[in-house]
C-alpha cells in the first residue's frame, strides 16, 4: 500500500473518532457563538502505541485522560490539561512494515466543512476523509498539494473561545505547517481558511503568519528536510522549560530530533517524539505563540 494511501486511512479513522457515544463534560472550558475561522480549534494523536502514549504525556504534561470509543470500535482517550479538553488519543494500528505513522493532526475551524473541501479540491488538495456529522459538529480531513494532512471542523457549539485555549504548560501553544513552497502553500490555505497572509523576517529567513480577524492563528515556513520528509502540520506544546522537558522526553521513551540551541528560536524550542513516533515541539510556553 502506498504512503498516500496510509494518509487517508489514518484521516478516516481521525475524523470517524470524533463520534463518541456521549458528550464530555465541558464546564471547564468556554465557546465563542460564532467560529473563530482559520483557528486551530482540535488536535488528535493518531498513535500505533496508545498505552506508551497515554503514559507518555501524562508524564510529560500531567494529562488525565477519558476513556471513550471511536464510531468503529477504535479506542479513544479524551486528554485534558486541568479542566479542558486538549486532544484526543486515537489507536492506530498500521501493518508490520517497520515504518512509523503515528502522527498529530490538527483541525482547522471553517464556516462550511463541505465548501471548505469543495475549495480544497478546485486548489489541488484531496479530500481523504469526507464530510460527516459528529457529536459536536461536521468534520473532514484532507491533504494539500503539497502531501500536509490537516483537519477541518465545523463545531456546533461554538469554537473554544482564545481564554479557554490560553498559552500554558500542557497545552497546544502554536501551530505550524512545513511546507516546500511557503508562498504556495499560504495561497492554498487563504483558499480554504479565509486568512489574511502575512511575511515576517526570523532568523533562519521567511516567516508566514496565517491570520484572522488581526490574530495570528497558524505559520508557514520552509520545510527544512531537504526531502528527507514531507510536508507536515506540527503541534507546539507550551512548556516550563524546553530543555528540561526535553530530557524528560527521553526518560518517557521518546527521542530528541533538535534539542534546544541557540539557533533554533534563541533557545526557547525543542523537536522531539513520542515513543510511536510523532512529531512534536515543546517551547517555552511564556514565548510560545508570540510569533509576530
Amino acid at each position: 500500500m502506498k504512503y498516500s494511501k496510509y494518509l487517508a486511512a489514518i484521516a478516516l479513522v481521525a475524523v470517524s473518532a470524533c463520534t463518541t457515544a456521549s458528550r464530555p463534560d465541558l464546564a471547564g472550558m468556554s465557546f465563542t457563538s460564532e467560529p473563530l475561522l482559520g483557528k486551530v480549534i482540535w488536535h488528535d494523536l493518531i498513535t500505533e502505541d496508545i498505552g506508551k502514549a497515554q503514559s507518555f504525556y501524562s508524564g510529560l504534561f500531567g494529562w488525565t485522560f477519558e476513556k471513550s470509543t471511536g464510531a468503529r470500535g477504535e479506542e479513544y482517550l479524551l486528554a485534558r490539561n486541568g479542566d479542558v479538553l486538549v486532544a484526543g488519543l486515537l489507536a492506530y494500528k498500521t501493518p508490520d512494515d517497520g515504518k512509523r505513522y503515528s502522527r498529530w493532526l490538527p483541525y482547522l475551524s471553517v464556516d462550511d466543512v463541505d465548501a471548505a473541501i469543495e475549495r480544497a479540491s478546485s486548489a489541488g488538495g484531496r479530500v481523504v476523509a469526507s464530510a460527516r456529522n459528529v457529536s459536536l459538529g461536521r468534520v473532514a480531513a484532507i491533504v494539500d498539494p503539497q502531501g500536509a494532512v490537516v483537519g477541518l471542523a465545523r463545531s456546533s457549539i461554538g469554537d473554544p473561545d482564545d481564554t479557554t485555549t490560553a498559552a500554558a504548560p500542557g497545552r497546544a501553544v502554536w501551530t505550524e505547517l512545513l511546507a516546500d513552497d511557503p508562498e504556495v502553500a499560504a495561497t492554498f490555505y487563504r483558499t480554504i481558511a479565509g486568512y489574511d497572509v502575512r511575511s515576517i523576517q526570523r532568523r533562519g529567513g521567511e516567516y508566514i503568519l496565517l491570520v484572522s480577524d488581526g490574530t495570528n492563528r497558524a505559520g508557514i515556513q520552509q520545510n527544512p528536510a531537504d526531502g528527507d520528509y514531507m510536508p507536515v502540520w506540527l503541534t507546539i506544546f507550551g512548556v516550563a522549560d524546553a530543555a528540561s522537558a526535553a530530557a524528560k522526553v527521553e526518560s518517557l521513551g521518546g527521542e530528541i530530533i533538535l534539542p534546544v540551541s541557540e539557533d533554533l528560536r534563541d533557545g526557547s524550542t525543542a523537536v522531539v517524539t513520542d515513543p510511536s513516533g510523532a512529531i512534536l515541539v515543546l517551547q517555552d510556553w511564556n514565548v510560545a505563540g508570540d510569533q509576530a
